[in-house]
């Protein structure tokens, strides 16, 4: 067989067929990873023909067939059609508003600038086609705050470790609206968030929230009933279903128990369901049709297989979708229709739900900005969904469902990373205007003022790994990024909302500054922030990245400190007892680095016994829009939340803070660190607009003279 006719038409379809790792060393993906990723992609490519057959349909798929339902742009710009209407042509403009606008295709092929941003209606020839017309940029920290050089500072959290009296074992939005007015007090503007997307309750072992079900709903469990119904109406369920004495066990454990969890908050949830079913008259009922009304087709789906896949288990089928019959594989077909009449009770149970974590939520960010919070909440969206759930389920012509999304071998991770998600298919997303991409960014901006994209490089391109390859053996993926950066900057200005791109590890070249060009807030952690033991000053960190201490997959400073991840990676079977040495050495080095920088910028004590009280202020000195200091770091654990690898040695996302949010913002030590943070981000703020004001007056001085 041709390779190079293969290669052609992987390279046509987007396949990176060479690729450099983090090493700087060059990589030619094989035949058979092309093949296999050509054939997800919906291009057979086993033999001569096939690769003829497939190159046609990718030429007429990217340029050639005019079919596209959206065409994304940027206001105040001419739009050039490429060929696709004569010059003259006859074209209507139905902007968001309602305003109509007519006119002609000019000389040159192209549409006349439109000023307005949003989704507006083109009808022209026999087509008619939505435009979505973007602002050049998302807002920055500075347009949401309305004043220069803002440098605010927040926390982030994750969500399941908090703790409140009476919460049943898990961290809920109850909790989250505690932690929020305690930080609001102490000066904070952001609170971040761990992804709270819906999980596959029946995979509940695997609860990692950045390996959702669905990125369009959220994780019920993480509900705080008593927020939207009344504390009267929750103790009431509480003791109808008689788990008081199971709620008090769960709270009592160290770390999170999520299958009991998962059952009894189900079960709690389906009581209080029932008793909202009873009473007709409740004052919430209006509300509750009306979230149902605007959920439209995308929740209905949603609940239906929720229901569809807990009746498969309950009859001892497969709770994979892509095993079920032909008929229930498909979302719109007469039996899952018959089956959503059949089960209408059940459905309702999921929508009513999904009206409690949402409400939830809405009502902490509120909370937050009423305690004082210029932006408030700030969501993480997942890379991906497995293929198992929901959302691939739904949206199956807008995914790769048999394909995994990862990361190729790096400097952390030697043998690459296999993450068990899925990815959108960008041909799929092409071929119905961006359909899934929309939805999913306007479900999780519907409740916060910002969004942390996990793994931004993924808008670019993904390392996608073939089914029953192993994480080395894939291969990255071109993904329209002109397209979704410009609808992500609208669905940012349509919801105020400040957008961050966690930008660690292999990143495409150029990319950092194409997300600064765009108002997307890069992530600089002071761990990886040195070259060879060497650290950067606070002065030289960037202005267009956010600085934080740490992630949820790396060492708190502490633990980095002590080389406790280190010992974790040898237990947990991720490192051998030689490299285990290197690394212990390597830290070693880094540790002198890192105290030789705090010393330097005057934020540690001769005798280095402050060094994670320095380091908070060290970042809070550099020049970054937002500086996050995780929960972890503020507190002063040497536990991380999660240790990425293969095993299950490390408790990842189990663990729990031992006191209530209420108090864990107020211990002495965790206060001075909060005022240090605070007042750094003082001093860099009024430097800053001193240095703003020098420069008017010399500029006006020199004007004078």
């Amino acid at each position: 067989m041709n390779d190079t006719k293969l290669a052609r038409l992987a390279s046509k379809v987007g396949i990176n067929i060479d690729w450099v790792d983090a090493f700087g060393d060059h990589h030619k993906v094989s035949p058979e990873c092309q093949r296999a990723l050509l054939e997800e992609l919906g291009f057979p490519a086993s033999n001569p023909q096939q690769i003829s057959d497939s190159t046609a349909r990718a030429e007429l798929s990217l340029h050639g067939n005019g079919t596209a339902p959206l065409i994304t742009h940027e206001q105040g710009r001419a739009l050039r059609l490429h060929g696709r209407f004569a010059p003259g042509t006859a074209f209507q403009l139905i902007l968001e508003n309602g305003r109509i606008c007519d006119g002609r295709i000019d000389a040159h092929g192209a549409l006349p600038a439109v000023a307005e941003c949003g989704y507006h209606q083109l009808h022209i020839g026999s087509q008619e086609l939505m435009l979505a017309i973007a602002p050049h940029h998302c807002p920055s920290v500075d347009n949401l705050l309305n004043q220069h050089d803002a440098r605010v500072w927040g926390i982030s959290a994750q969500v399941y470790s908090l703790r409140r009296h009476g919460d049943g074992g898990l961290g809920d939005a109850g909790a989250l609206e505690v932690l929020a007015r305690a930080a609001a007090a102490k000066g904070a503007d952001v609170l971040a968030l761990s992804p709270l997307h819906a999980i596959n309750h029946p995979d509940i072992h695997n609860f990692s929230p950045y390996s959702p079900s669905s990125r369009l709903f959220f994780n019920e469990l993480h509900a705080a009933p008593d927020l939207v119904l009344g504390e009267q109406a929750v103790a009431r369920a509480v003791s109808q279903c008689g788990v008081r004495a199971e709620m008090d066990r769960l709270e009592a454990l160290n770390l999170i128990d999520w299958p009991a969890v998962s059952r009894l908050r189900l079960r709690l949830l389906r009581q209080l369901h029932e008793n909202f079913t009873r009473d007709a008259e409740h004052f919430l009922q209006p509300d509750f049709k009306h979230y149902v009304q605007q959920g439209g087709e995308a929740l209905s789906q949603y609940c239906r297989f929720e229901a569809l896949q807990r009746a498969m288990i309950s009859t001892e089928q497969s709770a994979d979708w892509r095993n079920w019959t032909h008929t229930y594989q498909d979302p719109h077909s007469a039996a899952v229709e018959q089956f959503a009449a059949e089960h209408a009770h059940e459905i309702d149970f999921h929508s009513f739900a999904q009206w409690l974590t949402v409400r939830s939520l809405e009502h902490v960010q509120k909370a937050a900005r009423s305690a004082g919070m210029k932006i408030g909440l700030l969501a993480d969206l997942a890379v991906g969904a497995i293929g198992s759930g929901s959302q691939a389920w739904t949206r199956q012509q807008e995914f790769l469902p048999s394909i995994s999304v990862g990361a190729p071998p790096d400097i952390l991770n030697t043998s690459g990373q296999n993450w068990g998600i899925s990815a959108f298919s960008p041909f799929g997303l092409r071929e119905h205007g961006f359909r899934a991409f929309i939805e999913m960014l306007r479900a999780n901006l519907a409740f916060a003022h910002g969004l942390r994209i996990d793994h931004v490089m993924g808008l670019q391109r993904l390392w996608l790994i073939p089914k029953n390859a192993t994480a080395d053996q894939g291969a990255y993926l071109n993904y329209p990024f002109e397209d979704q950066l410009r609808l992500l900057a609208l669905e940012a200005w349509r919801h105020k909302a400040l957008i961050i791109g966690e930008d660690l590890g292999t990143v495409p070249e150029g990319l950092h500054k194409t997300l600064a060009s765009h108002h997307i807030l890069g992530m600089r952690v002071l761990l990886f922030e040195h070259h060879e033991g060497a650290f950067r000053a606070p002065e030289d960190w960037p202005h267009d990245a956010l600085a934080t201490t740490t992630t949820h997959d790396l060492p708190t400073l502490r633990g980095w400190l002590n080389g406790h991840d280190i010992d974790w990676r040898y237990k947990a079977n991720h490192r051998s007892e030689k490299q285990t040495d290197k690394d212990r050495s390597g830290r070693e080095q880094d540790k002198a680095g890192l105290l030789r920088a705090l010393k330097l910028s005057a934020h540690l004590v001769a005798d280095g016994r402050d060094a994670l009280d320095a380091s908070v202020a060290f970042i809070g000195n550099t020049p970054a829009p937002l500086t996050l200091l995780p929960l972890e770091d503020a507190m002063g654990s040497d536990q991380q939340p999660n240790l990425p690898g293969h095993g299950n040695e490390h408790p990842n996302w189990r663990r729990r803070w031992p006191m209530d949010a209420q108090e864990m913002l107020n211990y002495p030590q965790v206060d001075k660190r909060l005022q240090r943070l605070a007042a750094a981000r003082t001093a860099v703020r009024t430097a800053a607009h001193e240095s703003a004001n020098e420069s008017a007056n010399k500029h006006t001085r020199t004007r004078a003279s």
